[in-house]
């Protein structure tokens, strides 16, 4: 992947990995524009980082999609690279019934139903640029993490996606880059203890993506990522109830 000279589009880019990202992206003289569902974060966000352009934008509204789409191309015509990073992970206990149905889909809106919006949205644009798609799927779309079992079926979910995107892509002369980190230590794994599931720094999973980016790999699995991948093929039953052991003091109890 060529890191310089392009114009980045990174969504849920104001906090934690995508902000991560971002910053790198643009240290490397980029244009990057991060959207966010937040407008507060996004002006905190500008304010620390001038040479940043905030959207906001939330990728479960396919209004607010198509509104984006239409404003990149208008105004970032250029626009060559689409990360597709927005997520939320939520723990779940499958054994209580539901009273918000469209709430328990949140998951599945944003994580999976983002990445298929965005990218039918900008795949005109990135295509005619000859551009990269990267999105950000989960080690854990490998082996489930069982107290986020709605985040981690969206995570297998985008691994498949993907795959598909790039066979059908493979013709184009657009780059599909899908990025599978393992826990890395943000704001959405304040859950997840030191001593139960172990954390990558935002620094450490930077630092062996970029590495990645310019090996030109496809698929990047940092960190434990990959030992994930091989756990669940060579013994997929220990790794599973290892980290159902892990994740069960995070299920929530369903008490009011």
């Amino acid at each position: 992947m060529k890191l310089t000279g392009r114009t980045i589009l990174i969504t849920g880019g104001s906090a934690g990995i995508g902000l991560a990202f971002a910053l790198k992206f643009l240290e490397l003289g980029n244009t990057v524009i991060v959207t966010g569902r937040r407008q507060a974060l996004l002006d905190e966000v500008k304010a620390m980082y001038p040479k940043l352009h905030t959207i906001q934008c939330d990728v479960a509204d396919s209004a607010q999609i198509a509104s984006l789409a239409m404003r990149m191309k208008a105004e970032f015509p250029k626009l060559d690279v689409l990360m597709n990073n927005a997520g939320i992970m939520l723990h779940k206990n499958l054994k209580v019934s539901a009273t918000d149905l469209d709430g328990v889909m949140a998951e599945v809106n944003i994580n999976l139903g983002g990445v298929i919006r965005a990218t039918s949205a900008f795949i005109d644009i990135i295509t005619g640029n000859k551009g990269t798609l990267i999105n950000v799927s989960s080690a854990l779309a490998f082996v489930p993490l069982p107290s986020a079992p709605i985040y981690c079926a969206t995570k297998a979910a985008v691994h498949s996606y993907t795959q598909s995107l790039r066979f059908q892509l493979e013709d184009t002369g657009v780059e599909v880059i899908e990025l599978m980190p393992p826990g890395v230590k943000t704001a959405m794994t304040t859950d997840l203890s030191e001593g139960s599931v172990a954390l990558m720094t935002t620094d450490e999973l930077i630092k062996q993506s970029f590495a990645a980016f310019r090996a030109g790999k496809l698929e990047i699995r940092p960190g434990q990522s990959n030992q994930l991948a091989l756990m669940r093929r060579l013994a997929p039953n220990f790794i599973n109830r290892q980290l159902w052991k892990a994740s069960m003091p995070l299920v929530p109890t369903g008490k009011k």
